[in-house]
């Protein structure tokens, strides 16, 4: 019950800050989008680098793996018949 009279009393005094300062609102709004598009712009470049970096790294994982001959299984038969042999 509580809450919702919190929220509409900051709703309502919100409503009439904004009226009252809405040219400094503008001017906040104004100094603050470029700053927040600026620093979205560099974590966004900073997201692609790694992703590259990751792509690569993966690359390489899967050449290495081709190059590596694959290790030949053995049968449990055949286990057997070489301790027999020994």
């Amino acid at each position: 019950m509580w809450s919702l009279i919190g929220g509409i009393a900051a709703i309502v005094l919100g409503a009439l800050g904004l009226k009252v300062w809405w040219l400094l609102f503008l001017k906040g709004l104004a100094a603050t989008v470029p700053a927040i598009l600026v620093l979205g712009g560099i974590a966004a470049v900073a997201a692609g680098i790694s992703s590259i970096k990751d792509d690569i790294a993966a690359k390489k994982e899967k050449e290495e793996e081709k190059e590596k001959p694959a290790a030949e299984e053995v049968k449990p038969e055949e286990k057997k018949e070489e301790e027999k042999s020994e």
